[in-house]
């Protein structure tokens, strides 16, 4: 059985909500049976870090529980939040504007290095 479980978040999207809670509510699930999770956040979906914006995001029309919510559940059970330090710089995300959950930047070699490691399963969203 693997031991950790790596997500990289590359296509989902804020133009269509409903697909951003899956893999919030997945590493949560994941992080309750014990696996080590990460989610490293690529391309458009880094924005999620942005202070305040995964907070205007709902996955359903009855608005009952943020997409920052999920992220909130998540990095609670243990689920640790990357990104790339350029894609963190295109988007204007800083020190002063990223969310509290963030755990740090890191380059497209770490994120393939995680990914080879023997015991490690990946999915991307």
């Amino acid at each position: 059985m693997a031991h950790k479980l790596v997500i990289i978040l590359l296509n989902v999207s804020s133009n269509a909500p409903m697909t951003l809670s899956v893999p919030f509510f997945q590493a949560t699930a994941a992080a309750a049976m014990d696996l080590e999770v990460e989610i490293y956040f690529a391309a458009q979906s880094a924005a999620l870090l942005r202070r305040g914006f995964a907070d205007t995001l709902f996955p359903s029309e009855r608005r009952e529980k943020s997409i920052y919510s999920f992220m909130q559940d998540a990095h609670q059970a243990g689920v640790k939040f990357y990104a790339c330090q350029a894609t963190l710089k295109e988007l204007g995300i800083n020190e002063e504007n990223v969310i509290p959950e963030f755990d740090g930047s890191c380059g497209g070699a770490a994120v393939i290095g995680s990914i080879c490691e023997d015991g490690v399963v990946t999915l991307t969203y």
